[in-house]
């Protein structure tokens, strides 16, 4: 089963929170993240902040319509012990 993201929100630099239909939630860093043409505009923090959840997808997305799969985002959480 694919996980579900119910909820993100920025934390600051370029991580971001996140809570999982599973219960999982924690933070993901994402900025060694931001490699190829497509994540290069999320290197200004200022538009890495423009992120929204996309409610169909599931993800956070942004306006240039970059995105990250819930999977990796998943496997990249630092659950808060």
């Amino acid at each position: 089963m694919l996980p579900r993201i119910l909820e993100a929100r920025y934390v600051g630099a370029y991580t971001i929170w996140l809570r999982f239909a599973d219960g999982t939630e924690g933070e993901v860093n994402l900025e060694n993240e931001l490699e190829g043409e497509v994540f290069e505009p999320l290197k200004d923090l200022e538009y890495f902040k423009a992120f929204v959840f996309h409610p169909e997808l599931r993800t956070v997305v942004w306006p240039n319509g970059a995105d990250f799969a819930p999977e990796f985002l998943k496997s990249s959480v630092r659950v808060a012990v």
